[in-house]
């Protein structure tokens, strides 16, 4: 994770990292839905990393092509080129090359 806990975000703002190559788009502000019911192993305990702060040699070494480093006087954020969710799939549709048929 980029953010700590408090930290206002918008969309298009980058919050962490994922394992895969695929971006996922994600909403950090909406609430856990909590259940009644327990899970096997859901009694074990969470380990909470504390949020990865990069220098902006290290935000510049990390973005993407659609990726950009926004500068402020107080700090220093990951964001997409594009904000909007819908705007970017309507992008990376368009950037599809043609299937064979």
């Amino acid at each position: 994770m980029f953010v700590g806990p408090g930290i206002e975000v918008y969309e298009g703002m980058i919050v962490g990292e994922n394992a895969r190559a695929e971006d996922i788009d994600v909403n950090p502000t909406k609430d856990k839905k909590l259940t009644n019911m327990r899970a096997a192993g859901s009694d074990d305990n969470v380990r909470i990393v504390p949020p990865l702060v990069l220098s902006l040699e290290q935000a510049l070494e990390f973005v993407t092509e659609d990726e950009c480093v926004e500068v402020t006087p107080h700090s220093i954020r990951l964001r997409k080129r594009t904000l909007p969710a819908s705007d970017r799939a309507r992008e990376r549709g368009s950037r599809r090359p043609p299937r064979d048929q």
